[in-house]
Order: structure tokens, then sequence, then C-alpha cells
């Protein structure tokens, strides 16, 4: 094995473990949500007018897929929609008091698990993190303007789903 699959097959390595990992404590205390709504519920606190076409982009996803997926978040009580005075076309979302406790639980799972993993990071380098940080912006650089070239459109692909 080339250090370039060593590379991919490290990363591909160190996701499954994560998940695996935070996986029991996540669905423990965010029971009764699917990973795909609680990604969505941190996206949407964090990005200021949140829309359909915005999250189809972020997640890789079609809008018909984000459509079902928030209006499943906006059923259960988690987001609610709202449009701007001066646009009566767009919509946009943002999370109830509900979504916000469910934001709140999933940041102090975040917290933890930083917190449970920092023995490796305090032992990383400014450096090391640099390089680390380029070759992770390089890469998705390259893939962005691979999937540019091949005019992939993912907010549009009803296969993609």
């Amino acid at each position: 094995m080339n250090k370039e699959e060593q590379v991919i097959m490290g990363f591909r390595d160190l996701h499954n473990k994560m998940v695996s990992l935070n996986k029991f404590k996540m669905e423990d205390s965010l029971k009764g949500y699917k990973s795909s709504e609680v990604h969505c519920i941190e996206y949407i606190e964090r990005n200021v007018d949140s829309n359909v076409t915005k999250l189809a982009e972020s997640f890789y996803m079609t809008r018909g897929a984000i459509s079902k997926l928030t209006k499943k978040l906006i059923n259960k009580g988690i987001i609610e929609n709202y449009q701007k005075p001066d646009n009566k076309k767009e919509i946009y979302f943002r999370l109830t008091e509900q979504g916000q406790a469910i934001y709140k639980v999933h940041e102090e799972l975040h917290k933890e698990f930083q917190e449970r993993d920092k023995a490796v990071f305090e032992q990383i380098t400014e450096e090391q993190f640099d390089i680390m940080l380029s070759f992770v912006e390089k890469y998705c650089n390259h893939l962005d303007a691979e999937i540019k070239k091949q005019g992939v459109d993912i907010t549009n692909r009803n296969n993609f789903e």
C-alpha cells in the first residue's frame, strides 16, 4: 500500500472509529433523533438564514431530501420556518426552544468527546496542525474542482438520495 492509500485508509479508519465510539452516547442522549436530524439542527443554529438550498449544498443531499428532513423537524416542533419582510418567496429555518435544547445536548457531547481526545491534540505542534490543515484544505479544494469539472450538482441529483 502506498502512502496515498495509507492516508485515505487512515482517514477512513479514524472516521469509522470516532463514529463507532461516539454513536452509543449520541444515540442514548438524543433518543428519537437521527444523526441527519441532529446535524441539520446544528447547521441551522450555526448559520443565519438557513434554507433548503444551503442545507442541501452543505450536506451534499438533494433539495427534495432536505425538504423531507425539515418537514419532519417542523412536525416534531424542533424548527420553524420564517420569511423576511422584504422577500416573501424564500423560506428560512430557525430553531424552536425544543430545537435549542437538542442543540445544547449535542454541543455538550462534542465537548465531552473533545475532552476525551485532548491528550492526543496536546501532543500536536502548531506546525503539525498547520500541515494537516493545509492538506485538508488542498484535498477539499481538489474535490470541489472535480465536482465542478464533472458538472455534478448534488442538490439536483434525484438518484443521490
